[in-house]
């Protein structure tokens, strides 16, 4: 099942983008390690748009929470995955998208951004009142 998407950024200086993404633009992350700081991006659409000649360098992977499972269903639709590559950040394999060319899809190993974020987002619970706080104002 997908689960999220991982945007890649490349940028000449890193650090200046992701103080950027953490200071300026707050949002929330997690660090995966050496400072390599992973955002939490808000609800997103993509457009395919067509183009004269070569794109420029972009790079998407979508995220799923089982990769052997996720491509189980995506050859059961008929798209074929390469073999699943282990990597330090995850597991990964690939498909092509007609029209779109080589997508990657990963299980990953980091510690994930969109969890800050939904914690970030939920609405505190409010603690009932326990027996001593219900005497206490029965008494006033």
């Amino acid at each position: 099942m997908i689960i999220g998407t991982h945007v890649l950024i490349y940028a000449k200086d890193a650090d200046k983008a992701r103080a950027f993404f953490r200071d300026v633009l707050g949002f929330a992350h997690v660090n995966a390690g050496h400072g390599w700081l992973i955002f939490s991006l808000p609800p997103a659409e993509v457009g395919f748009h067509p183009t004269d000649g070569e794109p420029e360098h972009h790079a998407m992977y979508l995220m799923c929470d089982d990769i052997r499972r996720t491509i189980a269903d995506l050859s059961a639709k008929g798209v074929q995955c390469s073999p699943v590559y282990e990597a330090e950040w995850g597991s990964l394999t690939q498909f092509s998208v007609p029209g779109a060319g080589t997508f990657g899809v990963y299980q990953p190993k980091h510690p994930l951004a969109i969890k800050v974020a939904k914690k970030a987002a939920a609405p505190a619970k409010r603690k009932s009142p326990t027996k001593k706080a219900k005497a206490k104002k029965r008494k006033r």
